[in-house]
C-alpha cells in the first residue's frame, strides 16, 4: 500500500525510473542500542525513524521531495504494520546490547604508522597513520612534527565501519624528513584516558635496531668460534721426540 502511494505520488507523465529502498540499522550507544529505520528513494533517505517515539516516522528528504516525504511519514506513522515492525526492531536492537563491545559499548583505538615513497621530489615520503578498533566512531587524529602540531586539512579523514562493530580511519602526511626528525601520530578518543601517541623516526625503528645488534653479536661469536677451530686444526702436534716420550718409544722398539 505504501509503495503504491509512493508510485502514485511520483507517477506523473514523463517521470523517470526510480528505485525505492528500505533499510534498518542498530546504532550502538553506551546505554544501549538505538534502532534506525529508513525508507530511501534513489539512494537518498526519504522517511526516517525517530528514536524515542516508537513507530513515528519523520521526513528526512531534501527540499525537492519534502512534500512527498511528509505525506509518506504521516501514512507510515498511522500504519499498524509499520508500528509493529518498529517494535520488533527495538527488541532486536535491545538484544545486541549484551554483545556490544566490552559489554559497555566502547573500545579504545589502536594505531600504527606506515611509510611509502611519493611521486613528489620535494616531499618524497608519504606517512600514513592507521587507526582501528575503536568505538564510538568519534575520533581525532593529528600529526606532530618534532612535537609541533602540523596544520590539519580542511576536512577530517572519513571514519569507516568494520565488520565487528568497531571503526577505522587513517590520516596521511606528505613529508621530507631529515636525519633526527620525529613524526608523531596523536589519537584522541572517548575510550582513552589520555591521547595515544605513535612515533615514526627517520632511521631504523627501535625493534629493528635490537634485531641488528643481536645479529651482530651472533655473527661476532660465530667468527670467534670459527677462528678458534681453524687455529686448533692447523696448529702443529706436540713433538713426540722431545723429552722422555721419544726415549721410551726407542727402547720399546729395541725389545
Amino acid at each position: 500500500m505504501l509503495l503504491l502511494l509512493l508510485g502514485l505520488l511520483l507517477g506523473v507523465p514523463g517521470a523517470a525510473t526510480f528505485v525505492v529502498q528500505l533499510w534498518g540499522s542498530c546504532a550502538l550507544a553506551p546505554n544501549g542500542s538505538v534502532p534506525g529505520f529508513t525508507l530511501g528513494f534513489n539512494g537518498a533517505p526519504l522517511v526516517c525513524y525517530e528514536p524515542g517515539a516508537p513507530g513515528r516516522a519523520v521526513p528526512c528528504a531534501p527540499v525537492e521531495l519534502g512534500g512527498i516525504a511528509e505525506a509518506l511519514a504521516q501514512a507510515l506513522s498511522m500504519n499498524p504494520a509499520w508500528r509493529q515492525r518498529m517494535r520488533e526492531r527495538e527488541r532486536a536492537c535491545t538484544h545486541l546490547r549484551p554483545h556490544s563491545i566490552g559489554g559497555l559499548g566502547s573500545a579504545p583505538p589502536q594505531a600504527r604508522i606506515t611509510s611509502s615513497s611519493s611521486r613528489d621530489p620535494s616531499v618524497p615520503m608519504l606517512l600514513t597513520c592507521h587507526v582501528w578498533g575503536f568505538y564510538p566512531p568519534s575520533v581525532t587524529v593529528l600529526w606532530l612534527h618534532n612535537g609541533d602540531l602540523v596544520t590539519p586539512g580542511d576536512e577530517p579523514p572519513p571514519v569507516v565501519p568494520n565488520g565487528d562493530l568497531t571503526y577505522q580511519t587513517q590520516l596521511s602526511l606528505m613529508a621530507a624528513p631529515a636525519h633526527g626528525d620525529t613524526f608523531t601520530c596523536s589519537v584522541q578518543h572517548p575510550a582513552l584516558d589520555q591521547p595515544l601517541f605513535v612515533d615514526w623516526g627517520h632511521g631504523l625503528p627501535p625493534t629493528l635496531v635490537v634485531k641488528v645488534v643481536a645479529a651482530t653479536v651472533v655473527m661476532l661469536l660465530g667468527i670467534g668460534v670459527f677462528a678458534f677451530g681453524l687455529h686448533r686444526y692447523w696448529a702443529p702436534a706436540p713433538a713426540l721426540w722431545k723429552g722422555g716420550t721419544f726415549a721410551a718409544l726407542r727402547m720399546r722398539n729395541r725389545k
